[in-house]
């Protein structure tokens, strides 16, 4: 029975990847089986403020406002959260200092066994191209890590 993180890979039905997918990818699709309800992992994931203690780049997060401690420093960035508990989706927009916006989107579903997954999107941060290469390897592993220890906090 699949329980730990998966990563999802697309590629074109001839299995060939373009000259783009070759060159940088723009997006990683993680996910997480959790031994916990939809609901109760839904809840925790719509309030900002438990970012920090799951999303490791997060300072703070409360009021629109979040701050996020990145390779570069800190800084401060808006904060939207968009949460539905019917279809369990949660999304994040943050909008940086210099007009950037970077996206994240999840969703939590349920599954027969009494468990839920979670799955998530994560792009490639906002900047330039020189900027952002290597950038999603790296939050990729860092999500690998979050998605860890966010199931170890919801089942406990």
């Amino acid at each position: 029975m699949l329980r730990g993180p998966f990563t999802v890979t697309l590629e074109d039905s001839s299995n060939q990847k373009t000259e783009d997918e070759t060159t940088m990818r723009m997006f990683d699709v993680q996910g997480i089986e959790i031994d916990a309800p939809r609901g109760r992992v839904f809840d925790f994931l719509r309030q900002p403020a438990n970012l920090p203690k799951w999303a490791h780049a997060f300072v703070s997060a409360e009021n629109g406002r979040a701050r996020l401690q990145t390779p570069a420093g800190a800084v401060e960035v808006g904060l939207d959260v968009a949460a539905d508990r019917e279809t369990g989706v949660v999304d994040w927009r943050l909008e940086f200092p210099d007009g950037n916006v970077g996206v994240a989107q999840s969703r939590i579903t349920e599954t027969t066994r009494g468990t839920c997954i979670y799955s998530f999107v994560l792009h490639a941060p906002p900047g330039a191209l020189e900027q952002v290469e290597g950038a999603l390897d790296v939050q990729r592993a860092a999500l690998t890590s979050e998605l860890a220890t966010l199931k170890a906090l919801m089942e406990q």
